[in-house]
Formats: C-alpha cells, structure tokens, sequence
C-alpha cells in the first residue's frame, strides 16, 4: 500500500481551500483520506495589526505529520 501526503481541494469556485491529507496513491484527489493532517489556506489575508505582508494560514499537526513520514 503506498501512500502519499498531498492536498484535498474544499470551498468554492475561486475561493479554494485545503485539507492536507494522508491518501493511497491511486485514490482520486477528494476521495476519503486515511487521515487527515491539517489545513492550508492560499488566500492571503490582512494581518491583524493591519501593516506587513498578507498571511496564508497553514495548520499542520507536526507530530502526525512524522508518523506517516516514519
């Protein structure tokens, strides 16, 4: 069984929005991961403080993350 990290496509039409899963490589894109790992947002937005640069808001669960990394 092989097995890739990769990232399931949510939200809507020009406003994605991702699960970052652990799937079986010859499963499909959205089918039903294994496990799921965190989340990854590409659309910047502000920061709080209002100046700097736009933040894109990752979340990952670092310690499942190096489990399925070995």
């Amino acid at each position: 069984m092989v097995l890739k990290i990769r990232l399931a496509r949510f939200g809507k039409r020009n406003a994605p929005f991702y699960n970052i899963v652990v799937a079986q490589a010859r499963t499909a894109r959205n089918s039903k991961p294994l496990e799921v790992l965190g989340t990854y947002d590409p659309i910047p937005k502000p920061p709080p403080s209002g100046e700097g640069k736009a933040i894109k808001d990752i979340k990952l669960d670092t310690s499942r993350a190096k489990y399925w990394l070995g």
